[in-house]
């Protein structure tokens, strides 16, 4: 099964990787003071799809293109499972698991990402 997710352009130190996935849609959203990235204006949202086959490949990238300045994380998911990638960092989860997700938040946290912004795992 296939995994749908969003990237954020600008999280990313080398865009490459937007090459291997398909982009199903792209929005720009203005940042505002609510998404605590004040070194941003706007926000490109990539909604993408991963391939199965191709989905652990494709973390890996993302996890090694990410801005190295600033702390961001990726993610995508399908029914069953969920990729929720940091630089350098993978959590491969199982949707049903609390423990998991919520050792993917303790993470976010420990890296200085906003607890708003990694409030929608599941």
């Amino acid at each position: 099964m296939d995994y749908k997710g969003v990237i954020i352009e600008e999280s990313l130190e080398n865009k490459d990787v937007l090459e291997s996935v398909d982009i199903l849609d792209t929005e720009i959203e203005k940042v505002t003071d609510e998404h605590e990235t004040p070194w941003l204006s706007q926000w490109t949202l990539h909604t993408v799809k991963v391939l199965e086959n191709q989905a652990e490949m494709v973390a890996k990238i993302i996890s090694g293109s990410l801005d190295p300045d600033h702390e961001w994380y990726a993610d995508f998911k399908n029914d069953t499972h969920h990729y929720i990638i940091f630089r350098n960092k993978i959590f491969y989860i199982d949707r049903k698991s609390k423990e998991q997700y919520d050792e993917a938040k303790r993470y976010g946290l420990s890296l200085g990402i906003p607890e708003s912004q990694l409030i929608n795992y599941g």
